[in-house]
């Protein structure tokens, strides 16, 4: 590849990185708390892309060829190099979806390992949850400190091969490549029809139902629904606050 294909490629990678890091794409790759790292990088990247433009325009020697080309005869590289850039092109025009129900259910629960306690939950009721917490205080901590409250939880539906609901959040470590879901089945009061990555806020309670995930044989506990609505989804797909 020629150095102005070079320079082309860094400078639309640049641009892709800038663009995400400058509106809410970005958090479809990496955490929020990564932003500023995103933008440093896709600025790097540009003005490595002038830096190589520059190398490859300045000047020559008086028999038109630069100093290091006398060394050799130089080889052009083919045309076809330049269709590398479609696919750059396409990553700055498409905004690609966040992951969803398909990679969910192939992958499996990162409810693997007891976080060290649970606080204290405020008063009332119902009361809002992260889909994470309440599904560590149901399997780790078998509902104690739920005890029959109604928890409204959100997240987007996701179907096994047998029907079974689940709400479920992706949880990240770092990026979206290491993302792992957390999974909750649903029983009791359901829509007739549920679509797999639709996003609904539940309302239930506690239950003791719980299953095996058949990819890892993690636990997936259960919440017995009392009241579902479709809400849109959220600016931030991902679930960022389950360490476990």
């Amino acid at each position: 590849m020629n150095r102005q294909a070079q320079a082309v490629i860094l400078f639309l990678v640049g641009v892709a990185v800038l663009r995400a890091g400058f509106t809410d794409l970005y958090l479809r790759y990496v955490k929020a708390g990564l932003q500023p790292l995103l933008l440093l990088a896709g600025a790097v990247l540009i003005v490595a892309a002038a830096a190589t433009l520059w190398y490859d325009r300045r000047p020559r020697t008086t028999d038109g060829d630069r100093p290091e080309e006398h060394a050799g005869h130089v080889h052009r590289e083919p045309r076809v190099s330049w269709l590398l850039v479609l696919p750059l092109v396409a990553l700055i025009l498409v905004a690609p979806p966040a992951l969803g129900s398909y990679s969910a259910m192939r992958a499996g629960t990162a409810l693997t390992q007891a976080p060290w306690g649970y606080p204290k939950l405020p008063a009332g009721d119902p009361l809002r949850l992260n889909l994470a917490d309440y599904a560590g205080r149901a399997v780790y901590d078998h509902g104690r400190s739920l005890g029959d409250r109604h928890v409204k939880v959100a997240g987007f539906v996701a179907l096994d091969k047998n029907g079974t609901a689940y709400l479920v959040r992706m949880a990240l470590n770092c990026c979206a490549a290491d993302a792992q879901p957390v999974k909750v089945g649903l029983s009791g009061e359901l829509p007739p029809v549920l679509q797999p990555d639709t996003w609904l806020e539940v309302t239930g309670t506690y239950t003791g139902k719980r299953v095996k995930d058949p990819v890892n044989d993690g636990v997936i506990p259960f919440l017995n629904v009392s009241e579902a609505k479709p809400v849109k989804a959220p600016r931030d797909p991902y679930d960022e606050s389950w360490n476990g």
